[in-house]
């Protein structure tokens, strides 16, 4: 009991110490989210090997998994595995559908799946999904995802620039309006 008064008086002293008035700006910053060098480009994004036919180049990849009886949306993060799913079985999107494998069904998983990474703030995501068909399921879909503001690319990777390289690219921290 002892010791947790003890803890507890030291974090009060130090939760004392930077005391900032409302319209100062506090000059220590953390920046908490682990996927902020994702965002800004910069963080490492993995390139497989010559001889994967998939390959692994991306930060966040869609899958479309289909049964016979059921869709699933996920989307995967490269290193930590499922970050997003929405899929027919849930019982919220199953009671609406008439079928959980119809056209209906893709686009309206697609609506609820886009509203999703909206939320979460992942928009740009890779995806190696190729319809077969212009009006198949998988291509409504991927053009529902398109319509709700996804985009279906990552961008590259900010490389460094060398001062004897003739190209220089923008740089993803800077804002020119």
């Amino acid at each position: 009991m002892l010791k947790q008064r003890y803890l507890f008086e030291i974090i009060r002293r130090f939760s004392r110490a930077i005391q900032i008035k409302n319209n100062e700006i506090n000059p220590i910053f953390t920046n908490r989210n682990p996927r902020n060098l994702e965002y800004l480009r910069i963080a490492y994004k993995p390139d497989g090997y010559y001889i994967d036919k998939p390959g692994r180049c991306y930060w966040h990849k869609l899958q479309l998994i289909q049964t016979d009886r059921h869709v699933t949306a996920c989307l995967f993060h490269y290193e930590n595995g499922q970050v997003l799913k929405a899929s027919t079985k849930e019982w919220a999107i199953k009671k609406q559908l008439y079928k959980t494998t119809d056209t209906s069904a893709y686009i309206n998983l697609a609506r609820v799946f886009a509203q999703r990474c909206i939320e979460s703030g992942l928009v740009e995501f890779f995806t190696d999904l190729k319809p077969t068909n212009e009006q198949g399921k998988v291509s409504l879909f991927l053009k529902t995802l398109r319509e709700n503001g996804l985009k279906l690319t990552e961008p590259d990777q900010y490389t460094t620039v060398y001062p004897w390289t003739r190209e220089r690219s923008e740089k993803p921290w800077e804002i020119n309006d």
